[in-house]
């Protein structure tokens, strides 16, 4: 198994990617700020949950594999980017409601103006868990790391391949629950603040929407190396 060195320099490693800005972190601090604490906790099982399914095909070395197929990546890349722009319309659609909207039932939410014109619908937890699941799986973010950062950190020499890049996927994935758990929960306080503050809600819409089309467009655009 791999030595307490190995595993916390790479749990270094890993806060790093959960600190690095992607598609998860603006899936879940958005289900936060429109359903309250309890969605975003769910989305984040979601998110850990597509996360272990490319923590283990990684272990397995499938992840290797998907990348030297012809055209795999561009199928991941080119939807997970879809996906986004997907997300950044509805941010600025009109009439659209604002992803970082207050939580349901908030009575400082705004009504008027177009925007905040009433609590966001709240999502059912299968759909806040197969969303979060998708947003992940879709995140070549995750991929890569595993692809490039992983094999270093695994010794044949120490045992089971497979069984060395499970633990260190384990610590990644706990790193990762984490450090989402804490934004999940500081995300709420940030709605209570913009439930009082229609200009900030109007303003947020167009904010997420740019940062989103962003990420699409840099996403759609990587090439694998």
């Amino acid at each position: 198994m791999p030595s307490i060195e190995t595993l916390l320099v790479f749990a270094a490693l890993s806060l790093g990617l959960a600190a690095t800005p992607g598609p998860n972190m603006l899936y879940l601090v958005s289900r936060a700020l429109a359903q309250g604490t309890g969605a975003g906790m769910v989305s984040l099982v979601g998110c850990q949950a597509g996360s272990l399914v490319i923590m283990l095909c990684a272990a397995a070395g499938l992840t290797a594999a998907l990348f030297a197929v012809p055209y795999a990546w561009d199928v991941l890349r080119i939807g997970g980017a879809a996906y986004l722009l997907f997300l950044a319309w509805q941010c600025v659609r009109p009439g659209g409601q604002p992803i970082f909207s207050p939580p349901t039932g908030n009575p400082a939410a705004p009504r008027s103006g177009g925007v905040g014109r009433g609590p966001m619908p709240q999502e059912p937890p299968l759909r806040l868990f197969s969303v979060g699941f998708a947003t992940a799986a879709l995140n070549p973010k995750v991929a890569i790391f595993y692809v490039a950062v992983l094999p270093p950190f695994i010794d044949p020499a120490l045992g089971s391949v497979f069984v060395q890049g499970a633990m260190l996927g384990a610590v990644q994935i706990g790193v990762a629950i984490i450090f989402d758990g804490l934004l999940v929960y500081g995300a709420a306080g940030v709605a209570r603040f913009l439930g009082t503050r229609p200009g900030w809600m109007a303003a947020q819409r167009w904010i997420l929407g740019a940062a989103l089309g962003l990420i699409a467009v840099k996403l759609a655009t990587e090439s694998r190396s």
